[in-house]
């Protein structure tokens, strides 16, 4: 008899998995993925990649607003009968009258090296906190948040280049090719389990837009961190005059002024300790994207401005 795979998930990281699975022959039986999202202004209804790529690849596929409570989606996948689940980035905390409905439980694949960085944002916060390295685990859920034992885990170098939007790429590029590798296993009984090391754990809590505030007086590095890990949403950004500048990519450089000083008209921004941040693509409030040179020939910040005190 053919297994039964349910795949529950959300956001683009989500995507090459769920594809990988359905290529590659896996009989996908149902896609769970977050309701559409309305826009800002309410125009316009966004689904979820996950459910676009559903609808292209001819998936069934749920979207209920939540499984807690809910009779109607316990029921559905009780009655599935269904060998296993794989949860990639869903969105919701799958409640633990769930995690039995399936003969093989439910697989989670984490975009961390658990212990390191369980919850929301691992790819932001490890990125943020100037780690020399991070990857994927393929982890079995249970009750507690991304706590449950791991089969493998697979480790990238972190290039402090790069920002968030590329490493969650490269990590949803392992996971699809890596997840082959441990499927059949898993299925067969032949995946062995570990128990993480809980003493070890961190916490990647969700995201506020308040943190990409970046603070002159930091080292260079730690604002370039910043600056790639919450790249694109919410973005780090400064405030002068008034308005809000995002900040979309930048390195550093080796300039030397007050905190906060505009070094030249490239717009390099001196830190502490002898460093700068060159900002290369910057984005003023209610504005498009600029690079740095196009950015500068309109704009009130030159050389000598301390953006510290503005």
């Amino acid at each position: 008899m053919a297994k039964k795979i349910i795949f529950m998930g959300t956001p683009f990281f989500a995507v090459p998995i769920l594809k990988s699975l359905y290529q590659n022959g896996y009989p996908i039986s149902v896609v769970y993925t977050q309701p559409p999202q309305k826009s800002r202004r309410g125009q316009k209804i966004n689904k979820s990649p996950v459910q676009g790529i559903s609808e292209t690849l001819n998936l069934d596929f749920r979207a209920p607003q939540s499984l807690r409570n809910n009779l109607e989606e316990y029921q559905f996948i009780k009655n599935l009968d269904a060998d296993l689940a794989i949860v990639v980035a869903y969105g919701q905390i799958i409640p633990k009258e769930f995690l039995d409905l399936t003969k093989k439980g439910f697989i989670n694949i984490h975009g961390s090296l658990l212990p390191k960085w369980r919850g929301a944002a691992p790819i932001q916060r490890s990125i943020m906190n100037l780690d020399s390295e991070t990857g994927i685990s393929i982890m079995k859920i249970n009750e507690k948040l991304d706590s449950g034992p791991t089969c493998n885990n697979y480790r990238i170098k972190l290039d402090c280049n790069k920002n968030a939007q590329e490493i969650s790429e490269k990590l949803s590029l392992l996971a699809a090719e890596k997840i082959l590798n441990n499927i059949d296993d898993i299925l067969d009984d032949k995946a062995k389990f570990i128990d993480q090391e809980h003493s070890k754990a961190t916490y990647a809590k969700k995201i506020e837009k308040t943190e990409g505030k970046i603070n002159w007086n930091e080292e260079a590095s730690i604002i370039l961190g910043k600056v790639n890990g919450l790249f694109p949403s919410p973005g780090a950004f400064f405030i002068f005059k008034g308005q809000r500048y995002k900040i979309l990519k930048a390195e550093i450089g080796n300039g030397q002024g007050k905190a906060g000083e505009v070094l030249n008209n490239e717009l390099e921004i001196a830190c502490i300790n002898n460093k700068s941040i060159k900002i290369q693509e910057i984005q003023r409030q209610g504005k498009n994207p600029q690079k740095t040179s196009e950015f500068m020939l309109g704009s009130q910040i030159k050389k000598g401005t301390l953006i510290s005190d503005a």
